[in-house]
């Protein structure tokens, strides 16, 4: 297995390190591991005076997956983009053709008490939403500023998307659901923009395709009430990179909280960046209180897509269910009655629950 490991910045490294601590319990000595760590975001910027350096743009090449943690700094939006930490990953994306985000959004039953919805609301839910990743306004062309006749300033960005790009997300929707409930929910804006709407005509073009998949449309302002109000009517969510950004981390509060939302990142040869999706979270980072449950899971997911071992992804999601059950829980999902503990021990404690798998 050729893994690049990118920390990044805030809680990456303290996260990732976790993830990489079980994925070696798991694997053990059936398969080699080979691990390649380099600077990516501020970590970059410190080491190569630049977020995404030229050397770890190779690394991420020639591997075979990446597991990445968070970058970016406070005050990032006021840096110039081609310097910004943050954009780091957008700049990764772009690069190795990363179109295809899956946000697994689960409710493990000892959780439940730790979200802010009713326990009817979410247990039991189990839904997957699809992020096109690569187009959207956040690369749309042109962008940037400029200053009205009026001498006032004015910023634009663009929003687009071509009929290819809606493609290749809406096949991978429908395929994914073929393996689950057999239900696809659209999420676009057909009622205001231009791009919604070729949206939602191809979305509807490729469905007929998959006449065994049951295909239903919202627009993203009523599907953002309906996952707080009914979010087990879900099965498989496609939406574009903008709406889903918003819509996949409001989901993860569902879970209890967004420290248990993991995400990959994929190819169209399958080719994975994963990632959990909470961010540098710079207010706790050095302090061994982040979750890094999310890191751990997006790892379950690069043995799952990357490397076709869905066994030992389903040994890693078990047990962190075991520790979980075992009362364990970090600051953000603690509640009375659990054992709080650190980013360390709770590491420790899920390599520990692989070996009772």
């Amino acid at each position: 297995m050729k893994i690049a490991v990118l920390p990044g910045d805030g809680v990456g490294p303290e996260v990732t390190r976790e993830a990489v601590k079980v994925l070696q319990v798991v694997v053990g000595n059936r398969t080699a591991i080979e691990l390649t760590e380099a600077p990516i975001g501020q970590a970059g910027v410190d080491t190569a005076g630049d977020p995404l350096p030229d050397a770890t743009l190779q690394v991420a090449r020639k591997a075979e997956a990446i597991l990445f943690g968070a970058a970016g700094i406070p005050g990032d939006e006021e840096i110039e983009y081609a310097m910004r930490p943050g954009a780091s990953l957008l700049r990764l994306r772009k690069d190795l053709g990363l179109f295809a985000n899956y946000r697994p959004v689960q409710m493990f039953p000892e959780l439940i008490g730790a979200s802010t919805l009713k326990p009817e609301i979410v247990e039991g839910l189990d839904l997957l939403i699809f992020r096109e990743l690569t187009g959207d306004i956040y690369f749309g062309e042109p962008r940037g500023f400029r200053t009205t006749p009026s001498g006032e300033r004015q910023a634009f960005n663009t929003m687009v998307y071509s009929e290819g790009e809606v493609e290749r997300i809406a096949h991978v929707a429908f395929r994914t659901a073929r393996t689950r409930r057999r239900k696809v929910c659209s999420v676009d804006k057909a009622n205001v923009l231009d791009t919604s709407q070729l949206w939602r005509e191809v979305v509807i073009r490729v469905g007929k395709e998959y006449p065994d998949v049951e295909l239903t449309h919202l627009f993203v302002d009523a599907a953002a009430m309906m996952l707080m109000r009914a979010p087990k009517q879900f099965d498989v969510m496609v939406t574009g990179n903008m709406f889903g950004d918003i819509l996949s981390d409001a989901a993860a509060m569902l879970t209890g909280s967004i420290g248990m939302l993991p995400s990959a990142s994929l190819t169209q040869e399958n080719k994975g960046l994963y990632e959990p999706v909470h961010g540098t979270a710079p207010d706790i980072a050095g302090k061994d209180i982040a979750n890094p449950l999310a890191a751990i899971l997006s790892m379950a997911m690069m043995l799952r897509y990357s490397f076709d071992r869905p066994d030992l992804a389903d040994r890693v999601h078990r047990a962190v269910g075991l520790v979980l059950a075992d009362g364990v829980r970090t600051a953000d999902i603690h509640q009375p009655g659990t054992r709080k503990v650190g980013t360390k021990e709770m590491g420790d404690a899920v390599a520990a629950a692989v070996l009772r798998c």
